[in-house]
């Protein structure tokens, strides 16, 4: 059985071009500028590409674990989420921009609560668990990126003391689709980081790419 996700996606406000009721809010994707998938090629060139710079060993073992324990159950991390955090300059950028404090954070593969066969990894966190951000691995080597105000690795603890159920876990309305690719994902996420930030800390961004992914939203302005 192949689940559909919702498909949504997770952030702040945008200064004054884009409102938040709350910490974060999940935005519909047709309200989304768009993104080029051609642009998503594994190299980040984005962000200034792959840099072969080494990881800190601590860092490069915990990717190491966490591949030998998807391969043991005949999956395979995506190739773009290693190359990101096995290059010394890229990993963390997501972290350092972070508005809310999130950092990258793995668990180890938990099976799916929805769909039989499938297997959620979590790699990126909200400082309060707000909102977890995972990669979703279906077997024949289908990988997205989905979101959820789920904490499953916690959750399947709860469940082996008996103090939740599978009946409990196993909503599929928490877990949301929200992007294609570990790269596509990291794009959109650094781009918003931007913005916000930006606005945060001052008049808006200068940064041409921030301008631009802005735009959309300018143009959707009433008399725009």
């Amino acid at each position: 059985m192949t689940v559909r996700f919702e498909a949504d996606w997770c952030h702040h406000e945008l200064g004054p071009y884009r409102d938040c009721a709350a910490t974060y809010e999940r935005y519909p994707f047709d309200t989304l500028p768009p993104l080029d998938p051609a642009g998503f090629t594994g190299t980040f060139d984005w962000l200034g590409g792959l840099s072969g710079e080494p990881v800190p060993d601590t860092s490069a073992a915990e990717l190491a674990e966490l591949e030998r324990a998807v391969a043991d159950l005949g999956l395979a991390l995506p190739a773009d989420f290693l190359a990101y955090h096995r290059d010394g300059r890229l990993l963390w950028s997501l972290d350092e921009v972070a508005p809310a404090g999130n950092w990258t954070n793995f668990s180890p593969p938990l099976p799916s609560p929805v769909e039989p066969g499938a297997y959620l990894v979590r790699f990126f966190r909200d400082q309060q668990d707000c909102v977890l951000w995972y990669l979703y691995l279906r077997p024949g080597g289908e990988c997205f990126v989905v979101h959820s105000w789920n904490e499953y690795e916690s959750d399947y603890e709860l469940l082996a003391e008996g103090e939740l159920t599978e009946e409990e876990m196993a909503d599929p309305e928490a877990i949301r689709w929200c992007a294609a690719s570990f790269e596509e994902f990291a794009h959109r996420y650094w781009v918003e980081s931007r913005i916000c930030l930006d606005f945060t800390n001052g008049d808006g961004p200068t940064d041409p790419r921030l301008l631009a992914y802005l735009a959309h939203y300018a143009r959707q302005r009433p008399g725009a």
